[in-house]
């Protein structure tokens, strides 16, 4: 562990960049991010381009093309942020080139094992299974989950074969226009699926999709992140293939225009945050996540920025952008300010009065003092922070999760100082976050009288185990890819070291249990899919850090609250 830290510290005099050098909101357009990733001569001079993401919000009134070219070599593409200049679309076929990183044999045993996972409609691939594991319970292991594919989808992208990902998104297409029902009760038009199924029947010799949208899951909630990931999706193969015409098409289009209806309806609530079910996103089972999740807010903003760019300038897609840009504006306000928590905000919530009316209140949300847990403030070091879990009235969830995160620094949710911060809380909680396989899916974990009351006795979630503290390997590539963007690659490198030793020898597990994630979890399938792809991806990244093009949007300067942070956080 000594050595590590020296390594570490080293290497951080070499990479570490402040928050200016980031991403800065105000001088933008001198930011060159192809810098940050990775300092190598280039062999083309590519002309930086004005993309979407740094057009100004007030340039809707007068209309703009957020959309790519259809061509990749139309110098007018829409590319969307300034990593096109460390980006180039998808020419390459065969393992990718290897730039830096030890040669390691685990790359082709995952290439052939994802490639295993292939499922076919209709003799042509339009997914992968979840999982490989020829145990007896394969429960829906042997379908094909949104969420799951968007990192096998992510790495036949950057492998140079984009066909599987736009057989997909079509697919998926077709299934939200189905009708959806949950005994008598009929979903929302727009609701994407969990996961579906190819059933072939012998008799007719014919194959039909069998599509899920909570109806058969556990608990029988419907998926909120599937629609958040199919845009991402979408803007992801838009960026990899630099083809506009598949998001251009009148079924995306109005998929999109479905998704965003069900996300900007206006209701009761009184804050931008979706509010959500327990079980609604990847942690699928009862864990105290209902309210306004990280993880589904953090999703929520990243599709509304990517939907942004692929919205198409007729009457319909222009009073979309117009109301996605200002639930942006209140959505990043309300994160930044009350999901925020570091050791300055941490002893404000601590001194918290209680009990306050009227607009002039401190504490907002009625939070009392005596419920922060005692582990928070061991665990804030005093360089750091993360977004919270959640933060609804009279609760605040202080527990650290990884995937929301990670989103966060990937959509510039997270401003550059705030990137700068989470990454530094990676870095110095490393054991307890990372440990012996990295990532630690949510921390710390919940326990005896919280844990009977929280998950309802769950078996599969007892702690350090699933969704409760599990270490989650699919969860390397956000950690790669938040890593690269915020000028520290130092730290996904590391974790792949960690994660290179174990995963071929163990079969590619689920996940991995204990406080150090030393053991193969209880339950954990083996030949996991996107454990296989979250592997790859990562390392195809520190491969060729341009790659991060495809995954990460850049901080828009003009996307900043309309209105000064109010005094509710501030003593």
């Amino acid at each position: 562990m000594a050595s590590y830290q020296m390594e570490w510290s080293q290497s951080r005099n070499l990479s570490v960049r402040s928050p200016e050098a980031l991403c800065s909101v105000a001088e933008i357009d001198e930011f060159d991010f192809s810098k940050a990733l990775v300092e190598r001569p280039r062999s083309l001079n590519i002309e930086r381009q004005r993309s979407a993401d740094e057009r100004s919000m007030s340039e809707l009134s007068v209309g703009f093309s957020p959309r790519p070219s259809s061509t990749k070599n139309d110098n007018s593409s829409r590319a969307g942020d300034t990593f096109d200049s460390a980006f180039s679309p998808l020419q390459k076929s065969g393992i990718p080139r290897s730039l830096i990183l030890d040669p390691h044999p685990i790359i082709n045993e995952g290439w052939e094992a994802l490639r295993r996972s292939l499922v076919y409609f209709r003799g042509q691939p339009v997914g992968t299974i979840a999982a490989l594991d020829n145990s007896d319970e394969k429960l829906n292991y042997d379908q094909v989950f949104v969420r799951d594919f968007v990192p096998s989808a992510l790495a036949f992208l950057m492998h140079g074969e984009p066909d599987i990902v736009k057989n997909f998104i079509l697919k998926t297409l077709r299934l939200q226009s189905w009708e959806k029902k949950i005994d008598r009760f009929q979903l929302a038009e727009g609701v994407m699926p969990a996961s579906f199924k190819v059933f072939h029947d012998p008799v007719r010799n014919h194959e039909t999709l069998i599509a899920d949208f909570g109806e058969s899951a556990i608990g029988r909630v419907a998926p909120v992140d599937s629609g958040f990931w199919w845009i991402i999706l979408l803007r992801a193969y838009t960026k990899a293939t630099g083809d506009s015409s598949l998001a251009e098409r009148p079924e995306c289009q109005k998929g999109m225009r479905l998704i965003l209806s069900l996300c900007l309806s206006e209701g009761f609530d009184t804050f931008p945050t979706l509010l959500c079910a327990d079980g609604c996103c990847m942690i699928d089972r009862r864990m105290g996540v209902y309210g306004y999740p990280i993880e589904i807010q953090a999703l929520f903003f990243m599709a509304l920025r990517c939907a942004l760019q692929l919205l198409k300038q007729d009457p319909e897609g222009k009073e979309f952008m117009e109301r996605i840009v200002k639930r942006l504006h209140a959505l990043s306000y309300h994160l930044r300010s009350y999901f925020w928590l570091d050791l300055k905000q941490l002893n404000d919530v601590y001194r918290f009065k209680t009990e306050e009316y009227s607009h002039t209140a401190v504490n907002k949300f009625n939070v009392i003092p005596d419920s922060l847990p005692d582990w928070v403030f061991d665990f804030m070091p005093h360089h750091g922070g993360y977004f919270i879990g959640n933060v609804s009235p009279a609760r605040m969830d202080f527990r650290w999760f990884c995937l929301g995160n990670c989103i966060a620094i990937l959509s510039c949710l997270a401003t550059p100082e705030q990137s700068v911060a989470i990454m530094e809380l990676i870095e110095s909680r490393w054991q307890e976050l990372v440990g012996e396989m990295p990532v630690k899916v949510c921390y710390p974990a919940i326990e005896s009288h919280e844990w009977r009351i929280i998950t309802g006795c769950d078996p599969k979630n007892t702690r350090w185990s699933y969704h409760n503290g599990g270490s989650w390997p699919v969860l390397l590539w956000l950690l790669a890819a938040a890593s690269i963007k915020t000028g520290r690659p130092q730290i996904a490198r590391h974790a792949l070291e960690i994660a290179e030793t174990r995963l071929l020898k163990d079969n590619w597990p689920e996940y991995y249990d204990g406080t150090q994630g030393r053991y193969i979890g209880k339950q954990a399938r083996k030949f996991q899919t996107w454990s296989i792809a979250g592997y790859l991806v990562a390392r195809m990244m520190l491969d060729d850090p341009s790659h991060l093009g495809i995954v990460a949007l850049e901080e828009d300067k003009h996307l900043k609250p309309l209105l000064k942070r109010s005094n509710s956080w501030n003593l």
